[in-house]
């Protein structure tokens, strides 16, 4: 089932129109992508709502290309005398840019053919009224656990985007998409001792969403445990990451191996393709296929077809996440990762990435740590992309004896993310909940910076 928000009943044969005025006007070849979406959000505190939201729009993104120059205007007015102003200073800005030497459309026989559905669309709209009483309930249920006492909200949210992409090397293709989201914040404890946590879910398919109740329970659980936390002396120890943090490292590893940061010579991993930067048995998956995955795309937003890829296989880096520019500059083929939105040219961004499970239980992780840390929050960007330093704010709980003892707080921690990645062990307990998911990993040779 597919819903047309746009302003007109041939959003494809609108594009096509646009792309043959660019290209009368003086353009070698052009891309165009309409973007409309709806989104609604409801927050509540203290039982009382506080917040209703709700924009509806469309935007319109055209990039010219003339020889190698290239440029891209954007407007949300779709009447045709607006895109004709747009058409004219798309290809007069297009002839006063320097070259790009690496700007231009996918060949023929690069673009998505096969558009596989992803399950990417929920119709359903949900009630203003039903969104209040998720947020209450889930809040309500956090409210209600002992040790709680107060609250800094809860918000459920709702979202669908439709886009057509289109472009004169016969690339024509639409998709749709949805998003349901709820989350709640609280505080237990008194004065200086207060701690507060957190948990929030999205899903694709709004039947796919948690209990309310249930996961403002389990926020409040965790916000208690965090009461009354210790300091801990400087030491290096095992640090083992909860699923919900450990997806961080995945995410480094992400960004280091941007096709951007690679062609610019900007990361630490610029020389490792090929290399052995894992341990044995480690796997990292970017699958763009995935049936309800938040970045699930049958294509990027250059038309080239996406396709499951291993960036990680047996510890081995195999792949950079490009784009045609960036493929191009590094002399690769594209790997299908361009991000597009209307207000600038593509850029590269993986999708749905997820480190594999490992064989060992989370229980059997810890057992196995006389003393280390078990990672719940971690506070702070201190990661340098050029040399792969690693330095972050960190809570969580003191391991003794292989086992969770006490709430400990004002950690940082320290390593080179080099190191970090060659000493992941990952827990047999994925879950796939968030755009980048991992198990539970522990990493050893960490610094621990404590009193």
């Amino acid at each position: 089932m597919t819903d047309n928000p746009f302003p007109t009943d041939d959003p494809q044969g609108y594009l096509n129109d646009i792309l043959k005025d660019a290209k009368a006007a003086g353009a070698d070849a052009a891309d165009a992508i309409m973007v409309a979406g709806t989104s609604s959000s409801i927050s509540c505190r203290l039982g009382e709502t506080e917040d209703l939201e709700r924009s509806e729009g469309s935007d319109l993104g055209l990039r010219v290309l003339i020889g190698q120059k290239q440029a891209v205007v954007s407007s949300s007015d779709l009447s045709m005398n607006a895109i004709g102003q747009l058409i004219e200073r798309a290809v007069s800005m297009g002839k006063a840019v320097p070259d790009d030497a690496y700007a231009g459309l996918a060949d023929p026989d690069q673009l998505a053919t096969d558009i596989p559905d992803l399950d990417q669309y929920d119709p359903s709209e949900p009630s203003a009224e039903h969104m209040i009483d998720m947020a209450r309930a889930c809040e309500d249920a956090a409210r209600a656990v002992d040790g709680i006492t107060n609250s800094e909200g809860s918000e459920a949210s709702f979202g669908k985007s439709s886009v057509y992409l289109a472009a004169t090397n016969g690339f024509a293709g639409f998709r749709q998409g949805s998003r349901f989201s709820i989350s709640v914040s609280v505080v237990a404890g008194e004065g200086t001792g207060m701690e507060r946590d957190y948990d929030y879910a999205t899903c694709v398919w709004q039947d796919d969403l948690p209990d309310p109740t249930d996961l403002g329970r389990g926020a409040a659980e965790r916000t208690v445990r965090r009461l009354n936390p210790r300091k801990v002396e400087s030491t290096q120890v095992p640090v083992i990451f909860d699923p919900r943090v450990a997806s961080s490292l995945v995410s480094h590893l992400s960004s280091a191996i941007n096709g951007q940061s690679v062609a610019r010579g900007t990361t630490f991993l610029k020389d490792s393709m090929g290399a052995k930067i894992f341990a044995d048995g480690i796997t990292i998956v970017d699958d763009p296929h995935r049936q309800r995955g938040l970045r699930s795309k049958p294509f990027d937003g250059e038309g080239v077809a996406t396709k499951t890829r291993n960036l990680i296989d047996n510890g081995v880096l195999t792949t950079w996440i490009m784009d045609l520019a960036t493929s191009r500059q590094l002399g690769l083929e594209t790997t299908g990762h361009a991000a597009r939105g209307t207000g600038g040219p593509p850029s590269p961004s993986s999708t749905n990435v997820h480190l594999q499970a490992g064989n060992i239980s989370r229980d059997d992780m810890i057992s196995g740590v006389d003393r280390g840390l078990y990672v719940t929050e971690m506070i702070g960007m201190g990661v340098n992309g050029v040399t792969g330093d690693y330095s972050r704010g960190a809570g969580g709980f003191w391991i003794e004896n292989g086992e969770l003892t006490y709430p400990v707080s004002e950690i940082t921690l320290a390593s080179n993310l080099r190191d970090m990645f060659k000493n992941i062990t990952p827990a047999d307990d994925l879950k796939f909940k968030y755009a980048t998911n991992s198990p539970t990993v522990r990493v050893d040779g960490m610094t621990l910076a404590g009193v």
